[in-house]
């Protein structure tokens, strides 16, 4: 009888501990309970859109002596500039037009900014015209090059094309001004727009047809810069 006994306590434990162990190892996996694991976020990846483009110019002792435009890839950004001996610095809006947009980035590219250590400073000082300092980020690298004059036609040409976008948004400010505070000054503004648009220095004179547009008939100036806004209108067309 106690055999008996004895062998079916052997035969029970033999069925149930090899099942008690293999419960205990799932459990040890992971515990009850709790929520299934995620993958881990992959780190995220910087895009064109998180890019940075900055120019800057200064010259002391001129009119304007420091100009600094910063923009994002889709060309919206900020101009901050200083008039001489004025405290307070002017920051505006800035918004490049494709067309410039597309210009200044083929230079960009052209240049393999953040791949070159090349400096851009001609032999020959010009300090006395102004330094331009321009800068590129982009989430991961960052530099920054300045020269007064260059050799390098690309990046002089860079230069002058946020030379073109701070001309013509200092303009549009001055206009804008002028029209609430001084409009006799209107007519002087418009003959320097239209000296900047027969040498090729506005940005995109296109911007500048909503503003045009008002000035033709804008009764508070002088008829003669109504005149004046609607001849460099028509010309802007062609």
């Amino acid at each position: 009888m106690r055999f008996k006994v004895v062998l079916a306590l052997l035969i029970f434990l033999a069925a149930v501990l090899p099942a008690a162990a293999q419960n205990s190892t799932k459990r040890n996996d992971r515990p009850q309970g709790l929520p299934p694991m995620q993958p881990r976020p992959e780190s995220p990846k910087v895009t064109s859109n998180a890019k940075r483009y900055t120019w800057e110019f200064t010259q002391r002792n001129f009119i304007v002596g420091h100009i600094l435009i910063e923009h994002d890839a889709q060309g919206r950004g900020t101009i901050t500039f200083e008039r001489k001996n004025d405290e307070v610095p002017i920051v505006e809006p800035v918004e490049l037009s494709t067309a410039a947009l597309g210009r200044i980035f083929g230079l960009w590219g052209d240049l393999h900014f953040l791949d070159s250590d090349e400096n851009y400073q001609s032999p020959k000082s010009f300090a006395h015209l102004g330094t331009y300092r321009i800068s590129l980020q982009d989430g991961q690298r960052q530099r920054t090059a300045e020269f007064n004059w260059s050799n390098n036609k690309i990046a002089w040409n860079l230069a002058n094309e946020y030379r073109r976008v701070a001309d013509q948004a200092i303009l549009v400010f001055d206009l804008n001004l002028a029209r609430e505070m001084q409009p006799l000054n209107v007519p002087s503004l418009l003959n320097l727009m239209e000296s900047l648009q027969r040498r090729d220095g506005l940005s995109d004179a296109k911007q500048l047809v909503p503003l045009l547009t008002e000035l033709k008939t804008d009764e508070h100036i002088p008829l003669i810069a109504r005149n004046q806004a609607e001849r460099i209108l028509k010309k802007v067309g062609k």
